[in-house]
């Protein structure tokens, strides 16, 4: 039994249940929003994010992971409305989202020092508020390991090992970073029990991905319904050969879905990816998956078991 921190109160790691381990309440660009606040809408996308999530529930999710952190604009009270609206249970987390830079607030300080931030965050509560974090999150893209980048990731490591919370990471497997941010976190000292290398499904490289999982980390096939890096074809064909192989025990599916973005045009999210929903993989992933072989037992481990394993280290 592992406690866990949601956004309405601790859970224990047996009620997670059906879980969407990878998606977004609301994404905003925090220094447009602050200077520009007039752009948006604060009950128009209130009413998007409880839609989609009273759709997911509808469909058996009782909980969902959301790790919009500094630079996606989080706000943890919008997290709140959305949990307490729909009765979900919704898990935010904790760190800093970039692919090159941060603030000079922390480029002049230590490692350590945005460590204890990260910590405050899951022991005390975030943004002035009681509502704590029960995962951590650091980002590499193609910009590759960057100092700032690596700052994070070191951070990251300290707070969970600290705290005992998990680490999810966004990656670009294209340029191999997850390969990267698990060299970094493992001479951290990190589990790799603990770390979800997420994206790695923009990949159908099977060699990359076998490297990953070499580590005995989880991975993230967790961007179904964006097509720009792998088609869902591709996602599913990964998936099916990897759960062949086994490793369904080590796999997460979900879309990584904005209920609202800002760093596009309004229109252009739902044009460029119309399939592109909090939906998606329940409604017509996994039933393609069961008919090209994927058991029961399988999509349960990918679905239900594996978020339990990944909180509680086993």
């Amino acid at each position: 039994m592992t406690l866990i921190n949601s956004v309405t109160g601790q859970v224990d790691s047996s009620e997670l249940g059906l879980t969407l381990i990878h998606e977004h309440m609301r994404v905003r660009s925090e220094s447009v929003y602050v200077q520009f606040p007039h752009l948006y809408d604060e009950e128009k996308e209130l009413s998007k994010a409880v839609e989609q999530v009273n759709k997911v529930k509808k469909l058996g999710v009782k909980t969902i992971c959301d790790p919009t952190v500094m630079e996606l604009g989080r706000d943890i009270r919008f997290i709140e409305k959305v949990a307490r609206e729909t009765g979900v249970q919704i898990i935010a987390a904790t760190g800093i989202y970039s692919y090159h830079y941060i603030p000079p607030h922390f480029q002049n300080r230590s490692i350590d020092y945005m460590a204890d931030l990260f910590v405050r965050d899951i022991e005390v509560g975030i943004q002035n508020t009681s509502i704590k974090a029960g995962f951590l999150k650091c980002a590499t893209d193609a910009q590759g390991i960057t100092r700032d980048v690596e700052k994070v990731i070191r951070a990251a490591a300290r707070a969970h090992k600290r705290t005992g919370v998990p680490i999810m990471t966004h990656s670009h497997p294209r340029t191999g970073t997850g390969l990267m941010q698990l060299d970094i976190l493992l001479e951290e000292g990190v589990d790799p029990k603990r770390v979800l290398i997420g994206h790695t499904g923009d990949t159908d490289n099977m060699e990359y991905i076998l490297k990953v999982l070499d580590h005995g980390t989880f991975i993230g096939m967790d961007r179904y319904g964006l097509t720009r890096e792998c088609t869902t074809e591709n996602r599913n064909t990964t998936v099916i050969e990897l759960a062949k192989q086994g490793y369904a025990d080590r796999m997460f599916l979900s879309q990584d879905h904005c209920c609202s973005i800002d760093w596009y045009p309004e229109e252009t999210p739902a044009r460029l990816f119309p399939k592109w929903t909090m939906s998606f993989v329940l409604q017509e992933v996994i039933p393609e998956l069961r008919s090209n072989g994927v058991s029961e037992e399988q999509i349960n481990l990918m679905m239900v078991d594996n978020v339990r394993r990944w909180f509680e280290g086993n």
